[in-house]
């Protein structure tokens, strides 16, 4: 028996309204933990990455990992995965809140959703009791309002994971939302666009019973320990939120300003930041479940549509995405921004590149007034930014050719467009600079949902924010050079493979968390045997499995590679100016450490090493 989950999953068929429960193989768990690793082999056997992202065929699976729902720090964590519509590769978003432990509660480890609706519905789980209601009277709402409504019919304390307007229309760019106004966002891949595409409004789900532990006295001795090393470590986060961290990027030179263009932006930089937030508009802490962290923030908004309301506070990446690369020094601006991405349910980041990439070529006569509808898309101008965030979530007017992201947006356009597109794999770059650190430009090459800063998070490590040296890396390294960067970046993806699986914030790591703690809570919760070296080979393994299934959609060496903004174009100013990645000469590198080919294929040879040679 495996403690910490129940080793079953709902499978809900949308087309025939029939629901069941379908028992995992307790090897799958050992092999996987759960979470996105364990979706992806699912996907991959029944072969998902064959059909249309927006199709019948393709499935939504939300995936808790093995201590989700646990006492575990920070045990909060949920994949949602599928084929992205966006980038047309895997896709995964991962989501805190407290609805992955709420799904916990009910009893499952899982949902997996299947064909399409009729009409719009919503799912309603409590417990055993599981049912399928019309969502009609819901379709239009906004994703607090879907939240308040199903609550007051169904109950307070129920958690709602729910799409808004632009998941409804099947914007390409369009995230899901959990728990209403405290919205933490499962975004990145346009996962909301396939929940509009099957007519789910929303998921409401409440439990009463707890995961069962193997050896509690260990897991409470373990945590007890270690709890106030992670408060010591993440006190910046738990008083300012990701937001803190604006003025140190920027520093850095590891902050996109001006689509990504400019060096430095010293002073803007101090009026987009988590502090100036704390002086200006702060109203409240928030915490997911079973968090000692607390990042998430309550903020006042003063200005757009719904000004004078209280709403969540934007992170890092919407502030450096709605801040310095788009040259908007108006900390109210960014948080009504925020604040009508979270109700529409769009990504912050993709929202934010696609508007700098059209303020970029409207600059240089590629858009017209014509085209933005009479907008004038000049930097800084926060009335603009406000109204394409509407357009776009409505998927209306200029919005609508916007909300298929940068990548299909630039090619309808064509010529100088595409220098100014900012993405990889057709997924908008996140915000952190490879240039300031190099590793981060061998992720973005080869992560697997495209350049996405959470597969390695290699730039915290770089400026040992987290210690190399639990990984067991003690070699030297440039910041700004290539020696010994693709081995940071395979250790560190190996790493992170392991929160999304087993359930866990990667915030962890600033709180100095190695695998050789998280392998300890995974035996204490699970009963079985988990150790430092096991838990990187499943790591290793999820990360494998999810290059397969790009492979099979055709990806290679040829697709592992950087925007020219990024790759061939240099700072003029600022700590990275004149820093150029070396990324051919990296990805050699790293094609030799994973033991994949010239090619970027996994060999026969690793994929008989973790257990996965009979997919092929």
């Amino acid at each position: 028996m495996i403690y910490g989950i129940w080793g079953k999953v709902l499978e809900v068929d949308l087309g025939k309204k029939e629901i069941a429960e379908k028992e995992l193989p307790k090897n799958l768990w050992l092999e996987h933990l759960g979470g996105s690793g364990l979706a992806a082999r699912l996907m991959y056997e029944e072969k998902i990455y064959n059909v249309d992202p927006l199709g019948n065929d393709n499935v939504l699976i939300f995936m808790t990992g093995m201590l989700t729902g646990t006492p575990a720090p920070t045990s909060c964590k949920m994949s949602i995965c599928a084929k992205s519509p966006l980038t047309g590769y895997w896709g995964e978003a991962t989501v805190g809140g407290y609805f992955g432990a709420e799904l916990k509660k009910a009893g499952y480890d899982g949902i997996i959703l299947r064909g399409k609706s009729n009409n719009p519905i919503y799912i309603v789980i409590e417990d055993e009791k599981v049912e399928i209601k019309d969502a009609g009277y819901l379709w239009g709402y906004d994703t607090y309002r879907t939240t308040e409504v199903i609550r007051k019919k169904e109950g307070e304390k129920f958690q709602v994971a729910s799409i808004g307007p632009a998941g409804e229309k099947m914007v390409l760019i369009s995230s899901i939302i959990v728990g209403g106004v405290e919205a933490r966002a499962a975004g990145r891949i346009g996962i909301g666009a396939v929940m509009g595409s099957k007519n789910i409004k929303a998921i409401a789900v409440k439990g009463t019973k707890k995961p069962n532990l193997a050896d509690k006295e260990r897991l409470m001795k373990n945590m007890k320990e270690i709890l106030q090393t992670i408060k010591n470590n993440t006190k910046m986060l738990g008083e300012f939120g990701t937001a803190g961290g604006v003025q140190a990027v920027e520093a850095f030179g590891d902050l996109p300003i001006r689509n990504w263009s400019l060096g430095a932006w010293e002073e803007g930089a101090s009026k987009t930041c988590g502090q100036y937030i704390a002086k200006t508009a702060f109203a409240g802490h928030y915490g997911c479940f079973a968090c000692p962290i607390r990042c998430g923030k309550d903020v006042k908004v003063f200005i757009g549509p719904y000004k004078e309301t209280i709403a969540h506070g934007p992170e890092y990446e919407t502030c450096a995405g709605f801040g310095a690369n788009l040259l908007n020094d108006d900390i109210n601006v960014i948080i009504a921004a925020n604040d009508l991405c979270n109700r529409y349910g769009l990504d912050t980041i993709s929202t934010s590149s696609v508007i700098a990439w059209a303020m970029e070529c409207y600059e240089n006569g590629l858009i017209s007034k014509k085209d933005t509808g009479g907008l004038e898309l000049n930097w800084g101008n926060g009335e603009v930014i406000i109204k394409l965030v509407e357009l776009i979530g409505q998927n209306t007017a200029f919005g609508k050719f916007l909300g298929q992201g940068v990548k299909r947006a630039s090619n309808e356009i064509g010529g100088l467009a595409k220098e100014f597109a900012v993405e990889t794999k057709g997924l908008e770059c996140a915000y952190h600079d490879p240039r300031a650190f190099t590793s981060m430009a061998v992720n973005y090459a080869t992560a697997n949902r495209g350049a996405c800063h959470l597969e390695a998070l290699s730039y915290m490590a770089e400026q040992g924010v987290f210690p190399l040296s639990s990984l067991g890396f003690h070699k030297d390294y440039d910041f700004h050079g290539a020696e010994n960067k693709a081995e940071i970046a395979v250790l560190m993806q190996n790493y992170m493979e392991i929160f999304n699986a087993s359930g866990l914030c990667k915030f962890l790591i600033r709180g100095k968390v190695g695998p050789n703690i998280i392998a300890d809570w995974l035996s204490s919760v699970s009963g079985q045997s988990f150790n430092e070296s096991l838990l990187i080979k499943v790591g290793e393994r999820n990360f494998n499995l999810k290059r397969m299934f790009n492979f099979k959609l055709g990806v290679t060496r040829k697709d592992d590679c950087l925007p020219p903004r990024l790759g061939i174009h240099d700072k003029k100013t600022g700590r990275t100016a004149g820093v150029i990645p070396y990324i051919n000469r990296m990805l050699v590198e790293y094609y030799r450490l994973r033991n994949w080919s010239e090619e970027g294929v996994p060999t026969k040879e690793k994929l008989a090493e973790l257990g996965l040679d009979h997919l092929l």
